[in-house]
C-alpha cells in the first residue's frame, strides 16, 4: 500500500492523500459547475428510488411561511409503521443552487427502513432565482407541518431529527438556529452530512486544496454568491444563512457531524463541532481520512463509504433509543 500522507488539524491526525478506498477519484475531473464544459452535460433529473417491500411513499403539499409559497414535501415510512416512533426530516445538498430530493431518495428509503421511522424529504427553493432566506423559509415551513401532524401519524414529536447532506446539512444547521430562536418546535438531534456551514470557506483557492474533488473552490464561489446576494465574507451575513456565523451555539440540539479530510468543508466542520461542544450542545465529530465530497454517493460500495452510513444510523439510533 502506498504511503499516505498526514497532516494535523486542531489535535486529528488526517490524511491529505486519498483514502485507498477512493484512489480512483483521482480520476474525476475537477471542471466547476460554472463551465460551459459543465453545462454540455444534459441535465437528467434522478430517477426515483425502487420502493423496497413494506415501505410507501406519499408527497403532499404544505402550507408555506405566512402562507407564502406553498412547500412540497415526500414522506417515506413502513406500511406497518407503529405509533409513538421517531421521525427524520431531510435536506438534499446542491449547494444552495440546485439538487432534489429524489437525489437522496436511496438514503431517505433507507433511513427509514433500518430505523423503521419516518423520513420527510422537503423540496426546497435554490437561488439565484430564489436567494436567501427562502430555502430557509421552506425548510422551517415543512418542518412545522411535521411536528403539526405528528400525532396522528404515529410518529413522537419528543423525537424528531433534522438532517441533510452539504448544502442540505448546512440548512438543517441553520434550521436548528432557526427553531430555536423562533421556539415553536424543538427538533431533538441534527445530522450533518459534510455541511457547508461557512461563506467564508470561499475565499480557499484551488491550488490550497489540489485533491478537491466534486465541489470545488470555483462552485463554492458560486454557490455562497448566488445564495448569500453579496460577496461570501462580507459583513453582516445572517446565521439564518451561514451557520458559522452564529456566535452564540448553545441551546441547539445535539449533533453528529461527518466530513473527510479532502473536503472543502472539512475544516469549518471540525470548528463547528468544536463550536458546538464548548458551547455544552454534544457533537460527535466523524472525519474520513483521504475522503472527498460527495465520496459516499460515488463510491457506495466501497468499506469506507459504507462505515460511513454506519456512524450516521448508529447516530440516529442511538437518540432515537
Amino acid at each position: 500500500m502506498r504511503r499516505i500522507d498526514p497532516v494535523e488539524r486542531r489535535g486529528l491526525v488526517v490524511m491529505s492523500e486519498f483514502h485507498p478506498d477512493l484512489a480512483w477519484a483521482r480520476l474525476i475531473p475537477k471542471i466547476p459547475i460554472t463551465s460551459r464544459l459543465f453545462r454540455l452535460v444534459p441535465a437528467r433529473p434522478p430517477a426515483a428510488a425502487p420502493m423496497p417491500d413494506g415501505l410507501m411513499s406519499e408527497d403532499f403539499v404544505v402550507p408555506g411561511v405566512d402562507d407564502q409559497h406553498p412547500v412540497s414535501v415526500r414522506v417515506y415510512r413502513p406500511k406497518s409503521l407503529e405509533s409513538g416512533r421517531p421521525a427524520l426530516f431531510w435536506m438534499n445538498g446542491g449547494g444552495f443552487v440546485g439538487g432534489t430530493l429524489e437525489q437522496d431518495e436511496q438514503g431517505s428509503i433507507a433511513f427509514a427502513r433500518e430505523l423503521d421511522i419516518t423520513v420527510v424529504a422537503v423540496r426546497y427553493r435554490v437561488a439565484p432565482e430564489h436567494p436567501s432566506p427562502a430555502a430557509l423559509e421552506d425548510a422551517y415551513a415543512g418542518l412545522l407541518w411535521l411536528f403539526g401532524v405528528a400525532a396522528e401519524r404515529g410518529i413522537d414529536a419528543t423525537r424528531i431529527a433534522i438532517g441533510g447532506s452539504s448544502a442540505g446539512g448546512g440548512l438543517a444547521a441553520t434550521l436548528a438556529i432557526y427553531a430555536h430562536d423562533r421556539d415553536e418546535v424543538r427538533p431533538v438531534f441534527q445530522l450533518l452530512r459534510y455541511p457547508m456551514l461557512d461563506d467564508r470557506t470561499a475565499t480557499k483557492r484551488a491550488k490550497d486544496l489540489p485533491n478537491a474533488r466534486v465541489w470545488l473552490p470555483k462552485d463554492n464561489r458560486y454557490g455562497w454568491t448566488s445564495y448569500l446576494g453579496v460577496a461570501p465574507g462580507s459583513p453582516g451575513v445572517s446565521a439564518y444563512a451561514a451557520a458559522s456565523r452564529r456566535e452564540d451555539l448553545s441551546g441547539l440540539p445535539s449533533a453528529w457531524l461527518g466530513v473527510g479530510t479532502l473536503d472543502l468543508f472539512c475544516d469549518e466542520g471540525i470548528e463547528y463541532a468544536r463550536r458546538l461542544n464548548e458551547a455544552g450542545v454534544p457533537c460527535s465529530l466523524h472525519v474520513v481520512p483521504g475522503a472527498f465530497h460527495g465520496f459516499d454517493q460515488l463510491f457506495s460500495k466501497t468499506d469506507v463509504a459504507r462505515q460511513f452510513w454506519a456512524a450516521q444510523v448508529s447516530a440516529l439510533r442511538d437518540v432515537f433509543a
